[in-house]
């Protein structure tokens, strides 16, 4: 699914399913990316050719920046903001529900969204380079949505360290010590290799007993639906105050200048 600026892409090689998405402003996340991601993964999640899902962002530098900054600012209603977040809810239950293992290839940092989109897919691996932030409180929204996913991933502790200190990056090193990714290398050409021998062994491996086992990981997530949906509702209420307003104007700006 191509778009003005950005797509979502897939394809299917011997089992092996994989999804790129990308944007322009560091392949961060407009509501159509949001909503292309969320149907691709359910469609290639009941495809029966499909063994494994390996989930990328193109590109060289950032993995994700999260949630697109000219989409924020233009919500002008509680409802338009819940339906701009849902489409993070959509793409975490997706993934969620999906009875494939996803395994991310993390080129580069990952902010807020980003973050939670890692945390949702079930092994992550990453260059050594590619640190993370939770930014949201520091807009004045916080981390409502992806918060589940995350706390899931790598705890209570670890996810209040991140949304709290929502300006700082934690380290590779970190995300990993803390289980956020599974395996970590010096060059992207060593996590293409990790990911590639990993797909094929889980590409010759039973598709039931993955199926189950990935309902094991995912135990006492079925909620995830309705409060996902609450989450949502909670930051597209957020978004409308002065205080986002303003804290993203100010982004914008300092953007711009650079």
């Amino acid at each position: 699914m191509l778009h003005a600026e950005g797509y979502v892409r897939s394809e299917i090689e011997h089992g092996i399913a994989t999804i790129e998405f990308f944007h322009p402003a560091s392949n961060s996340l407009p509501g159509i990316i949001l909503s292309d991601l969320a149907k691709t993964i359910n469609d290639i999640g009941i495809d029966e050719r499909v063994k494994v899902i390996i989930l990328k962002s193109a590109g060289e530098k950032a993995f994700c920046a999260g949630a697109s900054f000219d989409e924020l600012i233009a919500i002008k209603t509680e409802e338009e903001g819940k339906k701009f977040f849902s489409g993070f809810a959509h793409v975490i239950n997706a993934m969620r529900k999906c009875h494939k293992f996803i395994i991310s290839r993390v080129q580069g940092k990952a902010v807020g969204g980003g973050v939670g989109l890692i945390a949702a897919t079930d092994y992550a691996i990453a260059v050594d380079t590619a640190s993370v932030k939770l930014s949201e409180l520091a807009v004045g929204i916080g981390p409502f949505v992806v918060g589940p996913a995350v706390e899931r991933k790598i705890g209570v502790s670890g996810f209040s360290q991140l949304a709290i200190d929502a300006t700082e990056w934690r380290s590779s090193e970190w995300a990993k010590k803390h289980g956020l990714y599974s395996e970590t290398y010096h060059h992207i050409f060593e996590v293409d290799d990790a990911i590639k021998n990993l797909a094929e062994k889980l590409a010759r491996s039973s598709p039931e007993a993955m199926a189950q086992m990935k309902k094991v990981f995912w135990h006492g997530t079925d909620h995830w639906d309705h409060l996902l949906a609450e989450r949502a509702a909670i930051s597209g209420r957020l978004v409308l105050s002065d205080f986002t307003r303003n804290a993203i104007n100010k982004f914008k700006t300092k953007q711009a200048s650079n």
